[in-house]
């Protein structure tokens, strides 16, 4: 559905994005990942044919954004970071105005409009005005106007910027929704974990150039050097530290790479890199008499991968 070939886009000396490559298929909910001015937004604009790539090639749905921007631009659906909303309309007169722009004539018009507005539950506001809604609700009824022509590809840029916690939760629906309706989604983020649990792939990108690409849990195994375990032991004798008993015990592990004890009093054990069999660890432990209360892998998130996987430059 989207494909880029080594899509580059320079400013002057700037490279704002440094031949990117990527391959989406139907119902992938991409996410974008970068701090502000790593390039996401260029890229993503000029896959939706408003800005012109100075090297490299890109394709929706087969189509290719050199020469056939008017066909293009129908297949997708482009919410920018921010935009502006019309003073004294209603939000059915704001998405009607749009549909309009989409020649979606006669009665087909208000049932599209009416069909939208019930995918990102706004019915209930139809007949507010749109320059007093909140900006979670503003939002969603933007996201309800990205999709009035019924677009294959959505490029949704910052959707969740500036919500408070219930808009944002409300918005990440939104994009399980439209990845379970097979729409082809890429939306870009600074903020990790509005993402985490949404995005099928991410892609991380730093100074204009992709680092990763790939599945979510992919990603954060390439993240994770070795495996980390956190382990906690009962005290059962008054006045002894059970804790750093065990941690000395734990050091002698062939397995273990380094062991340390946190503030709360867990034991996190860094293995060495590529052990991925550790069944003999809680076996010593338990032959010592320690007994384990807390024993699992520490969980990589995508936010730790991301500041594993890049350097923190900025362009």
């Amino acid at each position: 559905m989207i494909e880029t070939r080594k899509l580059t886009k320079r400013y002057g000396d700037l490279i704002a994005v440094n031949e990117i490559n990527l391959s989406l298929a139907a119902g992938d909910v991409f996410g974008f990942i970068g701090p502000n001015g790593s390039g996401k937004t260029t890229t993503m604009r000029m896959i939706a044919t408003l800005l012109d790539p100075d090297y490299g090639e890109a394709y929706v749905c087969g189509k290719s954004i050199y020469g056939n921007s008017r066909e293009v631009r129908r297949l997708i659906g482009y919410m920018p970071d921010a935009f502006g909303v019309y003073e004294d309309m209603t939000v059915m007169e704001y998405l009607e105005f749009f549909a309009a722009a989409f020649r979606i004539d006669g009665p087909a018009r208000r049932k599209r409009c009416e069909e939208c507005l019930e995918l990102v539950d706004m019915s209930f506001k139809r007949d507010a005005y749109v320059n007093q809604l909140s900006r979670g609700q503003t939002q969603r009824i933007g996201l309800a106007r990205t999709l009035l022509h019924e677009p294959e590809v959505l490029l949704l840029d910052e959707p969740a910027s500036g919500l408070d916690p219930r808009a944002r939760i409300e918005i990440r629906r939104l994009l399980r929704r439209l990845g379970e309706l097979k729409k082809t989604v890429i939306v870009s983020s600074h903020i990790l974990p509005e993402l985490a649990d949404v995005c099928t792939r991410v892609g991380m990108i730093e100074k204009g150039n992709l680092l990763v690409d790939g599945d979510v849990r992919e990603v954060m195994r390439k993240a994770r050097e070795s495996i980390t375990l956190q382990i906690r032991v009962k005290e059962t004798e008054p006045g002894t530290s059970r804790t750093e008993a065990a941690a000395k015990l734990l050091e002698q592990a062939d397995e273990a790479r380094s062991v340390t004890i946190a503030d709360d009093g867990t034991i996190d054990v860094s293995l060495k890199p590529g052990v991925e069999d550790y069944t003999a660890i809680p076996q010593s432990l338990l032959e010592a008499g320690f007994a384990p209360t807390l024993f699992r892998e520490e969980e990589v998130n995508l936010e730790t991968a991301f500041m594993e996987l890049t350097k923190g430059v900025q362009q």
